[in-house]
C-alpha cells in the first residue's frame, strides 16, 4: 500500500519553492509519490490574477514532466463546486482504494482548518502533513496533539506565487523562482503582464 501526498493549490503559477516543499516530503516521510492537484477557479468570480485553470494545469505538468514520483491532477475540475477538499478526498478515496493518502499543507491553512467542511471526516481519511510557514500561526485547540496531524521541518519558502506574478507585471526577473521551462511558457503566453 503506497502513502501518497497530495498537495493541493491553485500553482499561479507552479515555483520552485513548491517542488522543493514536494521534494522534501519524498525524503523526508514515508510519502512515495505525490499528486499536484490544480484547484479550480469558481467561473463565478471574476478575478484577472489568475489564469485558465487549463494553462495553470499545463504549467504543472510542465513543471513535473521530468519528475519520477510527482504527478499532476485536475481531479477537482470534475468534481461539481464549490470545491470542498472532502469531496475531492471521497473522490480520490474511491478512485484508488489501495492507497493511504495525506494532504501537504501550510501552517497559515492550518490554522483555520478547523472551520473546513467535515474537516473531522477530512482527519478520518487522512493525515497531515505540516510545513512550515514565514509567519506563526496559531494551531486550533481541538487541533492540537492530534495524531493524524505531523508537523515537519520542512524548508522555508520566502517567495510565493503572488510576488511571482508582480514581478512578472513589472518585469522584474522570474527565472530563478520557476523551472526553466515553466518561464519560457509564460513568456510565450505572456501571462500575468495584466494582473
Amino acid at each position: 500500500m503506497k502513502k501518497i501526498g497530495l498537495f493541493f493549490g491553485t500553482f499561479n503559477p507552479i515555483h520552485n519553492g513548491h517542488l522543493e516543499l514536494a521534494e522534501f516530503f519524498l525524503s523526508n516521510s514515508d510519502i512515495s509519490e505525490i499528486y499536484f492537484i490544480v484547484t479550480p477557479v469558481n467561473p463565478f468570480k471574476v478575478n484577472s490574477k489568475i489564469i485558465d485553470d487549463r494553462f495553470r494545469f499545463e504549467m504543472v505538468k510542465i513543471a513535473t514532466a521530468n519528475e519520477k514520483n510527482f504527478y499532476p491532477s485536475n481531479i477537482e475540475f470534475n468534481i461539481p463546486p464549490p470545491n470542498y477538499t472532502i469531496n475531492t478526498i471521497s473522490k480520490i478515496i474511491r478512485e484508488f482504494p489501495n492507497n493511504k493518502f495525506s494532504i501537504l499543507m501550510g501552517e497559515d491553512n492550518l490554522s483555520s482548518f478547523n472551520k473546513w467542511k467535515d474537516y473531522k471526516l477530512i482527519l478520518e481519511n487522512v493525515e497531515l502533513y505540516i510545513y512550515p510557514r514565514e509567519n506563526k500561526f496559531p494551531v486550533p485547540d481541538d487541533l492540537k496533539n492530534n495524531p493524524r496531524i505531523k508537523s515537519f521541518k520542512a524548508p522555508l519558502i520566502n517567495f510565493s506565487s503572488t510576488q511571482i506574478r508582480n514581478r512578472v507585471r513589472e518585469d522584474k526577473g522570474i527565472s530563478t523562482l520557476v523551472p526553466r521551462k515553466v518561464f519560457d511558457y509564460i513568456r510565450k503566453q505572456n501571462f500575468y503582464l495584466l494582473d
